[in-house]
């Protein structure tokens, strides 16, 4: 069971959010916030997998909340549901640790897909934000056809999984992708945080994006 903690300033969309999520058989609304304080306060005493973060908010706004809970509580994932999709609130929202990001006006299966993934610590990013995530060359000519070249070496089995992870595939999904053990799927999962110098998912999904995989 999902343990998942509700945090937005507008009780309208907090009794919207429980709703869609009392219909599932796997997901429990454990509790709701409307400030950024009241969400660290209420994450901290209720302990939840995943908590669905607005990022405008009185006070502490959804960032900074986000990046409090991280080292309150880094057990608990962060998934951001806003209605902004401009690149700085983005980046800013990954950048404190939010796992996935997520527009207001998604359906409600989408929600709740959303709110599966991040449970799972994969990355359910938007696909009308995840552009902004894109190198700048990239956004204007299109994919590249090859990984950019800048930044450590990887060898190529870290380079498929760091692929797949990008995708937001858990280690699991990887290691059927790739026919290997799930084992050893972690194994070079922590090998390549130790080569980009990340220290999560998120991070190396970004760092990923950014040099073109």
């Amino acid at each position: 069971m999902v343990r998942v903690l509700i945090v937005d300033d507008h009780a309208l969309v907090r009794g919207g959010l429980r709703a869609v999520l009392d219909t599932t058989d796997d997901c429990e609304v454990v509790g709701e916030a409307a400030t950024g304080e009241d969400a660290v306060d209420q994450a901290l005493a209720l302990r939840p997998d995943v908590v669905v973060m607005d990022l405008s908010m009185p006070g502490a706004g959804g960032v900074v909340a986000t990046a409090s809970l991280r080292v309150g509580l880094p057990s608990a994932r962060v998934l951001v549901l806003t209605t902004f999709a401009d690149d700085a609130r983005v980046r800013a929202a990954l950048a404190a640790g939010a796992t996935g990001y997520l527009l207001k006006d998604a359906t409600p299966d989408d929600v709740v897909r959303a709110v599966r993934a991040t449970a799972r610590d994969e990355v359910p990013i938007d696909p009308r934000v995840a552009r902004s995530l894109l190198p700048a060359a990239e956004a204007v000519s299109g994919p590249q056809t090859a990984p950019a070249t800048s930044g450590p070496v990887l060898p190529p089995r870290e380079r498929e999984v760091l692929v797949r992870l990008a995708r937001g595939l858990s280690n699991r999904q990887i290691a059927s992708e790739l026919g290997i053990a799930e084992r050893t799927v972690k194994v070079h999962v922590g090998s390549v945080f130790r080569r980009l110098q990340v220290a999560d998912r998120t991070t190396a999904a970004l760092w990923a994006r950014d040099h073109g995989y």
